[in-house]
């Protein structure tokens, strides 16, 4: 088993509850952490034994640019199972974060973390 990480992937978006948010947008950050078996990949250093990171961008760009949640959860959520439908991945942790979200108050980020393993998708 191996990890691979898509680090800090940027985005502009339409997610929140204020109307500012839905019409204006804003910049989301994704992290993904995806576990799967490397062993092939690495006794063959094949790009086919591996998984296709551009794919996984383009996905996570899909999910955050095409769609429109509440919720920095339900995006999180929704980024996870959208890969695990479609990459051979046992399990998968998606962190989003919303910086400068609309708080009253000062802080760098909000951050959202969901894990799901690929029985969790069936």
């Amino acid at each position: 088993m191996g990890i691979i990480r898509l680090k800090n992937m940027q985005f502009y978006g339409y997610h929140g509850v204020s109307e500012s948010e839905k019409h204006l947008g804003g910049k989301f950050e994704v992290d993904v952490e995806l576990k799967m078996d490397l062993i092939e990949a690495i006794a063959t250093d094949s790009l086919e034994s591996t998984i296709d990171y551009e794919a996984v961008y383009k996905t996570v760009d899909n999910c955050v640019k095409n769609d429109t949640y509440y919720l920095i959860e339900s995006l999180a959520d929704s980024i996870a199972r959208e890969i695990l439908s479609r990459f051979s991945v046992s399990e998968i942790n998606v962190r989003v974060r919303k910086p400068h979200a609309p708080i009253n108050g000062m802080l760098d980020t909000v951050e959202v973390e969901v894990s799901h393993k690929k029985e969790d998708n069936a």
